[in-house]
């Protein structure tokens, strides 16, 4: 293995990040598609859903279009600078530790945002049933990874990442204050997200808690870790809930 230094540093740079990402939207697109016959209809994830529904709304089919261009776009290039600038290629070990880097994070996360929870609730208070349990099994593992991409996408990257500058450059608060502000109302905005449409859970102070302090610990991995290792550890997360559930 790399050193820890140069792992930490290698790993959430855009030419490792990015593309350690790609593999998760690549699979969320094509099973989705196997599901649904589309590219936006059925039950998909609903962060996909209110990005797609943005630049449909602006240019119909073809604002479908736009979005992918947009998306691989940006992604590409941000991968192709930071790989000129590195000179280095592509270690393939390094993807399959941070592959065991997300797998460990999401074995961990139900049960340190768990005790999060009944700490703040002073209590061992219950989770209550999501609207996604009423969905098909093969459809909660695809919407799960939906989950890890386009959550993360919409709640990290540019809700975070926007609030963070609005609060800095617009504002002008400073650096740190702007980061807490950033974090704090992202993440209640990703917990109210969770309640919304028809497949909707139904709420309580509980669940809206855990999603709360689930948005503040994915948006401080985000933060340290960089967005793959965030969505990987979100969708693995998700994923083994689904199963979970199914099983019990």
């Amino acid at each position: 293995m790399p050193a820890m230094k140069d792992y930490l540093k290698r790993s959430r740079a855009p030419r490792y990040s990015i593309l350690f990402a790609l593999p998760l939207l690549l699979l969320y697109e094509g099973f989705s598609a196997l599901l649904t016959g589309s590219a936006v209809e059925g039950v998909r994830n609903g962060a996909d859903v209110l990005l797609k529904s943005l630049f449909l709304s602006l240019g119909g089919r073809d604002g479908l279009a736009v979005f992918g261009a947009v998306l691989f776009g940006t992604g590409a290039l941000l991968v192709w600078r930071d790989q000129r600038a590195s000179r280095e290629q592509l270690e393939a070990r390094v993807f399959g530790y941070m592959l065991a880097e997300s797998a460990g994070y999401a074995t961990l996360f139900g049960f340190v945002v768990g005790w999060l929870t009944r700490l703040v609730l002073l209590g061992p208070r219950g989770l209550a049933a999501g609207g996604a349990a009423a969905l098909s099994l093969p459809t909660q593992l695809v919407v799960s990874l939906g989950a890890g991409i386009y959550e993360e996408l919409l709640f990290r990257v540019l809700l975070t990442g926007g609030l963070l500058w609005a609060f800095h450059a617009v504002f002008g608060t400073g650096r740190t204050a702007s980061a807490v502000l950033a974090v704090v109302v992202s993440s209640l905005i990703f917990s109210a997200f969770h309640y919304v449409g028809a497949l909707g859970d139904r709420f309580t102070v509980p669940s809206f808690t855990f999603r709360a302090i689930a948005g503040v610990v994915f948006s401080v991995l985000y933060v340290t870790r960089g967005l793959g290792i965030t969505a990987w550890t979100h969708a693995l997360y998700d994923l083994g809930l689904s199963l979970l559930t199914a099983a019990g």
